[in-house]
């Protein structure tokens, strides 16, 4: 099992940017898939999380209408679109595949596998 997230970088605040996580070594759409992120010197945090179809999403308190998680089971990929970006959204961004007996979404210990992380910083 092996996940590659990407698309992070430098941004200015405002800018939207799209992360990708490219999966391999199961069958994509048999899981669950979420985004996490980890801001300097804070916990890792739950974002978002979209069912093995993509039929159903789930989203943390404080995403409001600025983050939306995606995915495309032909392509094994799933996204994190992140509009109206501000310094806050600096961060470590982790995609992870969620095991298939654990059911709270937002718990880390849910989670199986887990991509390298990809950077993104904001910049005022």
């Amino acid at each position: 099992v092996q996940l590659q997230a990407c698309g992070g970088g430098l941004v200015q605040a405002g800018d939207s940017l799209r992360l990708s996580c490219a999966v391999s070594g199961y069958t994509f759409s048999n899981y669950g898939m979420a985004w996490f992120r980890q801001a300097p010197g804070k916990e890792r945090m739950f974002i978002a999380h979209i069912s093995g179809s993509g039929g159903m999403t789930y989203y943390a308190g404080f995403v409001k209408d600025r983050i939306i998680i995606s995915r495309d089971n032909a392509k094994n990929t799933v996204y994190l679109q992140i509009n109206s970006l501000g310094p806050e959204d600096t961060a470590v961004y982790y995609c992870a595949r969620r095991s298939i007996d654990k059911y709270d979404m937002k718990s880390l210990n849910s989670y199986d596998n887990w991509g390298q992380g990809t950077l993104v910083t904001v910049s005022s």
